[in-house]
């Protein structure tokens, strides 16, 4: 029970977290209607810290409310479906490396982490490109989101990584799903 319980708060911090970053750290996109922000960052986060399934969940819930709560409920339901996807494909990577005895040291962690998250921004990147294409009527107006989506995911990453690389020399280590 007491496992159950911690997941569960963890979900909730890391679903907050998302929405934090999602609201009040954005940046519109010029000529566009939409905008860049943090949100990436826990998402990634939210997959280290709760592992792929869980971490999914938080990090598309926290997303797509963060665009409901931020006057931008068009795009929640692409923002979820792009986010879960995006925090599956890092899981993915993440979790294969787990499993490998080689790859259980620190650097082989990091290298799959980081893998794991730029295959996600693509996904992210392409994703969205889709969903603007498609809401908007037109594939050459979305074309302009593609740079800010590629700078969001990276700077996503670098973010998680700081992050990550902080929490690992501190006793909240132990609440990462996939130990480094």
């Amino acid at each position: 029970m007491e496992e159950k319980t911690k997941r569960l708060v963890m979900a909730a911090l890391m679903m907050c977290l998302t929405i934090i970053a999602t609201m009040f750290f954005r940046l519109p996109i010029p000529f566009a209607n939409g905008y860049v922000n943090l949100g990436d960052a826990f998402v990634f986060l939210s997959v280290l810290v709760l592992g792929a399934k869980h971490g999914a969940l938080a990090g598309a819930t926290g997303a797509a409310v963060g665009d409901v709560l931020g006057g931008f409920a068009i795009w929640a339901p692409w923002t979820f479906v792009i986010k879960a996807i995006m925090a599956l494909l890092m899981g993915f990577f993440t979790s294969q490396s787990a499993k490998k005895p080689m790859n259980r040291k620190y650097l082989g962690a990091l290298k799959a982490q980081f893998i794991g998250m730029f295959v996600a921004g693509l996904w992210m990147t392409a994703g969205y490109y889709a969903a603007e294409g498609i809401v908007y009527g037109n594939w050459a107006a979305a074309l302009l989101g593609i740079p800010w989506n590629i700078g969001q995911f990276a700077t996503g990453m670098a973010i998680a990584a700081a992050v990550t690389s902080a929490l690992c020399k501190t006793p909240a280590k132990r609440y990462f799903a996939y130990h480094l």
